[in-house]
């Protein structure tokens, strides 16, 4: 690769500070929609039924960060299937029950503050396990392609089965 030629998804250009700002952006983004849709803080475009938890601040936090660091480190060999399912458990445990209109429909007001509403706190801490896991395998999957690339067999394909 000369100078001057795009980086073509290989790591022998050094995308250290693309991949930063991606992850950066990610989850500054994420953090601000999350809070904003879930009414974790007082906001003009959503209201919420229920008052917030002192965990909900901490579970969006480590929501958005798992979820930069996610796209700071993908590679094209992993999904973000993992990373995905947890960041929806976390959205539907931080999220206020009575304001989410499908659960309200599905199940109705009482049964939610009275048996999903106790269960929200394991939901997003199951969530935020989910996709710390996620990370993790995208973490190898970066680190084995930059290794592999490093050593000049090329770029990392998809492995079938991966979970992330």
């Amino acid at each position: 690769m000369t100078r001057g030629e795009p980086n073509m998804g290989s790591f022998r250009g050094d995308d250290s500070f693309r991949r930063a700002l991606r992850g950066l952006i990610v989850g500054m983004a994420l953090f601000v929609v999350l809070g904003t849709v879930t009414a974790v803080w007082a906001n003009p475009l959503f209201v919420r039924m229920t008052p917030v938890g002192p965990w909900e601040f901490g579970a969006t936090v480590l929501t958005a960060s798992l979820a930069g660091v996610t796209s700071a480190f993908w590679v094209p060999a992993c999904r973000l299937r993992g990373s995905g399912a947890g960041g929806l458990a976390s959205f539907l445990g931080i999220a206020c029950p009575t304001c989410n209109k499908v659960l309200m429909f599905l199940f109705g007001g009482p049964a939610l503050l009275g048996w999903f509403d106790p269960l929200r706190p394991w939901l997003a801490a199951a969530g935020v396990v989910m996709m710390s896991v996620a990370t993790l395998l995208t973490w190898r999957r970066f680190r084995d392609a930059r290794t592999r690339d490093a050593a000049g067999e090329g770029r990392l394909h998809p492995v079938q089965g991966d979970a992330t």
